[in-house]
């Protein structure tokens, strides 16, 4: 079986436009939370558009819903920059720049590595773990798939 790689997608709905100044202190850590993640060990890739994030990028019909999407070579490299870098401070001030989600907002999965994933992918898996549930498809990090499960499973239409 080929090599795989954890993919990553997490979505936030902004209280206002990325522009304003409740986003302000958002947008100032955005550079060196990027930083972070790009030079932790496990990172493969991350979605970028043409201000180094995935802010501009509009993927939902919704403007005011972000998207952040990475790949990473295990689900603990992930783990670990989320909860036990600088990022996890920035995570614990999310309600001062977004609207508490009551859907599943952020989504695991493998991919061959040396693939990227797609937004359109990614929503699609987001979409699969809301309507069903974990499975080895699409989890979260209390998901405990292998890839050979993944790699096996059929999706559900």
């Amino acid at each position: 079986m080929s090599e795989f790689h954890l993919a990553q997608v997490n979505i936030a709905k902004m209280l206002k436009p990325i522009g304003s100044p409740v986003m302000e202190g958002f947008v100032n850590n955005l550079d060196r939370i990027n930083g972070i993640a790009e030079n932790s060990p496990g990172y493969v890739w991350r979605l970028k558009g043409d201000e180094n994030n995935a802010t501009a990028l509009r993927v939902f019909e919704d403007d005011f819903l972000i998207i952040n999407m990475s790949v990473w070579e295990s689900k603990e490299a992930l783990f670990n920059f989320t909860y036990a870098s600088q990022h996890a401070g920035v995570l614990r001030r999310k309600k001062e720049w977004f609207y508490n989600l009551s859907e599943m907002h952020m989504c695991l999965w493998y991919v061959e590595k040396g693939s990227m994933p797609t937004p359109e992918e990614a929503k699609k898996r987001l979409q699969y773990l809301k309507d069903h549930g974990e499975t080895p498809y699409a989890f979260s990090f209390k998901g405990k798939y292998t890839v050979e499960e993944a790699h096996n499973y059929k999706p559900k239409n």
